[in-house]
């Protein structure tokens, strides 16, 4: 009998529980360019756009001990950095909060549901808005912080160049420099 299984790729050993500063980018279904546009190394979006916007920014308020830092919606992702302060996350109003913290692998599943629910009501659509998991970052330092703000907000000027641009046409040195750290994962 042939079993597979599914191979994390999370930082062995990691606690995604505990306090710091997380760096994801989540992408939607085979690429699809679903949230606008960039124009002039400006992100434009649209109506399913601004719905992702606006469930990044209310999560916070659905998880104590949670903030967000920098971020931007692309047209076919989102990069953003989620931090957590304090000793573990509890969902506001749950009952079995106690029994476990909150993990930056739940915020994401939360954030992709929500945003998933009301996007193909939307666009009177159905199926699936994001692809399946995500990538991390385990933000380790200050400089390491700061570099990945500067291309989180950069982003859109570098459009042309993102490795997620179905008609990229080059490759920005940057974006592999940030991507090649040794505690980048994709679940």
């Amino acid at each position: 009998m042939n079993i597979h299984y599914r191979r994390s790729l999370r930082l062995n050993g990691y606690d995604y529980a505990q306090s710091g500063a997380y760096f994801v980018t989540i992408c939607t279904q085979n690429h699809e360019c679903l949230f606008g546009c960039v124009d002039d190394g400006e992100m434009r979006l649209n109506d399913a756009g601004r719905v992702v916007r606006s469930v990044w920014q209310a999560l916070p308020d659905r998880f104590s001990g949670m903030e967000w830092d920098a971020f931007v919606v692309m047209p076919n992702h989102v990069h953003g950095i989620a931090t957590f302060v304090g000793a573990g996350l509890a969902l506001i109003g749950d009952k079995g909060a106690a029994s476990g913290a909150t993990t930056l692998g739940d915020v994401v599943r939360a954030f992709k549901s929500l945003s998933a629910i009301n996007i193909n009501r939307l666009l009177r659509r159905s199926g699936p808005v994001w692809q399946r998991g995500y990538y991390d970052h385990v933000v380790r330092d200050n400089r390491n912080l700061d570099r990945i703000r500067e291309y989180i907000v950069t982003n859109p000027l570098k459009w042309t160049l993102d490795r997620e641009n179905p008609q990229r046409t080059g490759a920005s040195p940057e974006e592999d420099d940030l991507f090649d750290l040794d505690h980048d994962t994709r679940v």
